[in-house]
């Protein structure tokens, strides 16, 4: 005499946790999709990368061209543009140690690209806040390898003198925290929507 058929008992969810979620206890049903950089994402940063030194090497060359070393110009309240050279890094430091900031830039400019390389899709910021920042660095590091200093030449009286590149380096970054802000804010979104538990 054959057993009464036993109900099939169903088959428990499997909960994969995936890539940095603000919350590590939430777990993410299925596999969540790559993070990693695509085609668009690596165009949009060379372009906007290119587009940076670019014009942060064009400005350079119009003020070394138009301005002797140390002259300036006044341009409007604080603000000049001034003939300088910088061998160090941002506010002086490491001045006359060249080789120690050629180092400490490709060091971030090769993590930098790593990042991206690993998180291009996380925020659609992300190609332009990177892109700033390696434009930026790139240009920098290209001028200390080949004449052993940058050109800085805007001035604001209480501030130390800096360049274009010295900004979108500065702007990027700022970038670069609104996206990782933005890109939290939607992860815990997500995870806390009725749609996300059922």
């Amino acid at each position: 005499m054959s057993e009464p058929a036993r109900a099939e008992q169903p088959r428990a969810r499997v909960e994969v946790r995936v890539g940095s979620a603000t919350n590590a206890l939430q777990p993410i049903p299925g596999a969540a999709r790559s993070l990693a950089a695509g085609v668009a994402q690596w165009l949009g940063l060379v372009l906007v990368a290119a587009a940076a030194a670019g014009a942060d090497q064009l400005t350079k060359a119009l003020v070394t061209g138009k301005l002797e070393l140390g002259d300036a110009v006044d341009v409007a309240g604080p603000f000049t543009i001034h003939h300088v050279r910088n061998t160090g890094i941002a506010f002086g430091l490491f001045a006359d140690s060249t080789s120690v900031v050629i180092g400490l830039t490709a060091g971030a400019i090769g993590a930098l690209v790593v990042f991206f390389a690993r998180s291009g899709r996380r925020h659609p910021l992300l190609p332009v806040a990177v892109g700033l920042v390696l434009g930026g660095s790139v240009s920098n590091l290209v001028d200390r390898l080949r004449l052993g200093y940058v050109t800085d030449f805007l001035d604001l009286d209480y501030w130390p003198a800096f360049n274009l590149a010295d900004t979108f380096i500065v702007v990027g970054v700022g970038l670069l925290f609104l996206s990782f802000v933005a890109a939290d804010r939607s992860s815990a979104a997500v995870g806390t929507s009725p749609l996300s538990r059922s």
